[in-house]
């Protein structure tokens, strides 16, 4: 910026004259501005440009969010659907496993029943279910007895039930007939193929059940002997 200090203004104007020294003044002043204007709106052009591209950029980046977002609700639809066919696909795949356990179980006691000859013969307690009932602490028992014999007869007796568990940290051992309203003709059997006894009973407050023991008694005549048979099975509730 030297060559600035070497211009002398007063002699410039001695030089020029007063008119054309304030003509050129104004003329590089309003070239000045000029250029400035054109530069400044050079720059005004070049932003609102710049900012036409981000703003247009941030709208389709907006776009593709909205588009993320629409199909992650779509895979978590999708995902909520699968999973719901996967549970009842298992819960039918349960249905189905529970059914064949059933038909297998009634095809065993029905093979046992017409088939005496493939099990060892004799009278058996076959099965012995505990269902709950709306009364607490109150139950319903089904017991059923088979009779194995390739020349059958008539298998007469009585049951006896006898629940087993503890009650003030002692072991008990409570009979059907003191818990339960059922009278003697009630727990007695006669037949031929299979019979199904069945009632109701009350457990004691407090009484925590273990096992159920059953024994099934031929009474002595002229057809049979006096036999005792006897199943113990685990306390198990069918809802």
């Amino acid at each position: 910026m030297k060559w600035l200090e070497k211009i002398n203004l007063s002699v410039v104007i001695e030089r020029l004259g007063s008119f054309t020294s304030a003509l050129l003044l104004f003329t590089v002043i309003g070239l000045c501005l000029f250029t400035g204007y054109r530069l400044g709106n050079y720059y005004h052009c070049n932003q609102v440009r710049m900012l036409e591209q981000q703003q247009k950029r941030l709208e389709e980046l907006y776009h593709k969010q909205d588009e993320n977002v629409a199909r992650i609700h779509s895979l978590e639809i999708e995902l909520t659907v699968e999973q719901l066919a996967n549970q009842q696909a298992q819960m039918s795949l349960k249905t189905a496993a529970e059914q064949q356990s059933e038909i297998k179980k009634r095809l065993i006691f029905y093979e046992k029943v017409m088939a005496p000859e493939k099990q060892s013969a004799g009278l058996l307690v076959e099965n012995v279910q505990i269902t709950e009932t709306k009364t607490p602490r109150n139950y319903h028992f089904q017991i059923a007895l088979v009779q194995q014999q390739l020349k059958r007869r008539y298998s007469k007796g009585y049951i006896n039930v006898v629940f087993i568990g503890q009650q003030k940290g002692k072991l008990v051992k409570l009979k059907l007939a003191n818990i339960s309203g059922m009278s003697k003709k009630s727990t007695t059997f006669s037949f031929k193929y299979f019979q199904v006894l069945n009632g109701e009973f009350t457990l004691p407050e407090g009484f925590k059940p273990e096992k159920v023991q059953v024994s099934a008694i031929l009474t002595k005549s002229k057809s049979q002997k006096y036999t005792k048979i006897e199943k113990s099975v685990l306390w198990q509730v069918s809802h």
